[in-house]
């Protein structure tokens, strides 16, 4: 089962317990336990729950990824379960900002829960936003103009759940059908299950999307504006140096307002 084996054997060992504890706490013998992690049987459909609520994570997770490679938050709480959640953090044990490129976006949607595919992605730091995980995506056509074109950058702050989507603020979302998509959000108040997304941009239609379909949210934090450049400029080499001069002119700033 891919990951299976060393992920149960690295997820037992954080929490520190033998394959005699697990075992005896499963109704299983160590033996069976042992066989498991070392890739010489494969657990019953019955097991495999087991592992699930044991670890409160996903069978999908726990097969299809390897989360050695994880670090120790890379998992949000949602009630009694939690989702396989990759975060980058860099040696000063700090949040960075993941960059998803137009190229990278085009996989998003079947990488954003595989700590190989973010750990691959540029990163950036921005000394002005807010608590919270942030990433930066890529804004294709002109749905959202005037407020954002083509070929900028929007910083979004994770939003657990469509619970806490504030009405007629814009968000990155990501949806089983569409993908990747950048929208103004409003609730419905006849159904809570439905969502209307509407465009900035008044040729475009809304829609309504069901809360269901929703994989992730992010909420508008800041946009990074590429308009000013040339197009052989428009690459993430050059959106992360106008980051790092931001990032001086805000500490002269600062010096000059103490």
């Amino acid at each position: 089962m891919l990951n299976f084996a060393s992920n149960i054997k690295y997820l037992r060992n954080k929490k520190a317990w033998s394959q005699q504890a697990l075992a005896d706490y499963f109704d299983l013998t160590r033996g069976q336990v042992a066989s498991y992690e070392d890739h010489r049987a494969e657990p019953s459909q019955q097991t495999l729950i087991k592992y699930s609520n044991f670890f409160k994570l996903p069978i999908d997770a726990m097969i299809r990824h390897d989360l050695t490679m994880s670090k120790d938050d890379v998992y949000i709480d949602i009630g009694t379960n939690r989702v396989l959640f990759p975060v980058i953090i860099n040696d000063d044990n700090e949040d960075t900002i993941e960059v998803i490129s137009i190229k990278a976006s085009a996989g998003y949607l079947s990488g954003y829960d595989d700590p190989e595919y973010i750990s691959e992605l540029p990163q950036m730091k921005l000394p002005f936003i807010p608590t919270g995980k942030h990433r930066a995506f890529p804004i294709k056509g002109d749905s959202m103009e005037p407020w954002v074109k083509e070929g900028a950058f929007v910083v979004g702050k994770f939003v657990e759940s469509p619970d806490y989507i504030r009405d007629g603020q814009t968000y990155i979302v990501v949806t089983h059908n569409e993908g990747l998509v950048y929208k103004r959000i409003f609730k419905n108040e006849n159904n809570k299950n439905v969502l209307t997304f509407k465009s900035d941009n008044a040729f475009y239609a809304p829609y309504e999307v069901r809360v269901e379909e929703i994989i992730e949210l992010w909420e508008y934090t800041c946009k990074i504006d590429t308009q000013n450049y040339d197009n052989d400029d428009l690459n993430l080499s050059s959106i992360m140096q106008m980051m790092r001069s931001f990032q001086v002119e805000l500490k002269d700033i600062k010096k000059k307002l103490n």
